[in-house]
């Protein structure tokens, strides 16, 4: 449904419709609370799923809409992720303490506001936004206060150097105003709304990405009573999106680097060195696969492909990974045995190009890292036969599983001839480091004969 014709309630409607629900209809608040706690964690693992957003962190308040943060954390847990809870102002009645005690049995982490880190993008995916709801008046006081800023702090990217997690409000971005919104423009702006029992009229001023609703329990008889124009909810899902995803404007995309200056009589001399020490950086900053790299070749028509591969070792003699000598990258390497990789940190605004040329690695080499890597991995180099056509998904399992069953006595797998390493032997390197206004550091290290020595030249490029 088109987020025009969705009803957007004031204020007074809504705690009209609340009361109703809990009074002549026969809800409870623990039940409404389940159901709305359910709502949001079903709408965050419709968008944000666990293998790549997994640390979650539930910013709960003292009232309702703490509540359904607390329920949608338990959900969430039991979904795959991993939550934490900070919440400040703990309500004593039962049904919270409840809330609690069942997320202790999980081993839940509850955090206090001293305990957080400073920097909310290193440790968490997701920020849940629970603190205040629809019937919140008045200023957020301490520590709420400080709360909202460090997630509008967030918007503005000022944290240097990391990818901000995203932002899940629950019913109405904490510290706006329920019916004129973000009425400054300087509040909360998050990537996900979930709206409860009917969006808020501030909702319309929601300019994030993906709005949902939640709380499946609006009888037929309250949507005609109220006049309520609400999108029929899918199969038994317990969320709902409102409108289409929002068109991006890629021409608009950018990012603000904020780094440290890479200069000239930093770096190591040795470019070996200089791209150790930024791995070693990227180990420690706990990115994502920091070995992972994009291969370029191209074969003797010169039309170049690229792919992703995982850099397996690193020494004065190159940059090795191992393959499929049949897949199109070991053809075309056969043909131009010249190649680039490209490292992109993205976490420290860093990427590094290295250029030269391709050789295969001693079989002996090849033999020792197949033996090292999981089983499971080694019988799926013998099954693949890289890049060449399949009738189907079936097929390879199917052959994975004949495979399997022909080693299950042998200890050794053999290694298939046909898979092994190579090494790509520099003729130049490039170290990026992104900076403000795109004036980023560009340092290329290329060799030369010096006294019958080879050293390498370090020369800056222009952004």
């Amino acid at each position: 449904m088109a987020e025009d014709s969705v009803t957007y309630l004031t204020q007074r409607e809504a705690a009209e419709i609340d009361e109703t629900l809990m009074g002549p209809l026969g809800f409870s608040i623990d039940q409404l609370m389940e159901l709305a706690g359910l709502s949001v964690a079903t709408s965050i693992a419709e968008v944000y799923k666990p293998s790549e957003y997994n640390k979650v962190l539930a910013i709960c308040g003292p009232g309702n809409n703490g509540g359904d943060g607390l329920v949608a954390a338990r959900h969430l847990y039991h979904f795959g992720y991993k939550p934490c809870i900070c919440y400040p102002k703990r309500t004593p009645k039962p049904l919270y303490t409840g809330l609690v005690t069942q997320l202790e049995s999980l081993s839940v982490p509850f955090l206090s506001v001293e305990d957080l880190p400073s920097d909310l993008s290193k440790d968490f995916d997701i920020l849940v936004d629970a603190m205040f709801g629809f019937s919140f008046h008045g200023a957020p006081r301490p520590p709420f206060d400080n709360l909202i800023q460090r997630l509008v702090s967030l918007n503005r990217g000022d944290v240097a150097g990391r990818k901000s997690p995203v932002i899940v409000s629950v019913d109405i971005p904490s510290g706006w105003h329920v019916e004129e919104g973000d009425a400054g423009g300087e509040g909360i702006k998050p990537d996900m709304l979930v709206s409860l029992t009917a969006p808020k009229l501030g909702a319309k001023q929601f300019r994030g990405p993906h709005h949902f609703l939640g709380g499946r329990f609006v009888p037929p008889a309250i949507a005609e009573k109220c006049r309520l124009h609400l999108p029929p909810y899918p199969g038994t899902s317990m969320c709902v999106r409102i409108g289409k995803v929002r068109k991006i404007d890629i021409s608009a995309m950018r990012e603000t680097y904020v780094s440290p200056e890479f200069l000239e009589d930093q770096v190591e001399a040795n470019p070996f060195d200089q791209f150790n020490k930024w791995f070693e950086d990227a180990v420690a900053a706990g990115l994502r696969e920091p070995n992972a790299m994009a291969l370029s070749t191209a074969g003797k028509n010169g039309k170049p492909s690229s792919r992703m591969v995982l850099l397996k070792g690193v020494d004065k003699d190159g940059f090795v990974w191992y393959t499929n000598y049949g897949s199109q990258k070991a053809r075309e390497l056969s043909e131009n045995p010249w190649a680039s990789l490209l490292f992109y940190w993205d976490g420290l605004n860093r990427q590094v190009r290295v250029e030269g040329s391709v050789e295969k690695v001693p079989d002996q080499e090849s033999e020792q890292y197949f033996h090292s890597r999981p089983r499971g991995s080694q019988i799926g180099a013998v099954v693949s036969n890289q890049s060449s056509v399949v009738p189907g998904r079936q097929a390879l399992r199917q052959q994975y599983t004949e495979i399997e069953e022909k080693f299950s006595n042998m200890s050794v797998i053999p290694k298939p001839k046909h898979w092994g390493g190579y090494r790509l032997k520099p003729e130049l390197f490039e170290f990026w480091q992104g900076q403000p206004s795109r004036l980023h550091d560009r340092l290329q290290y290329s060799p030369q004969e010096i006294d019958g020595k080879r050293v390498w030249k370090i020369v800056r490029l222009a952004p």
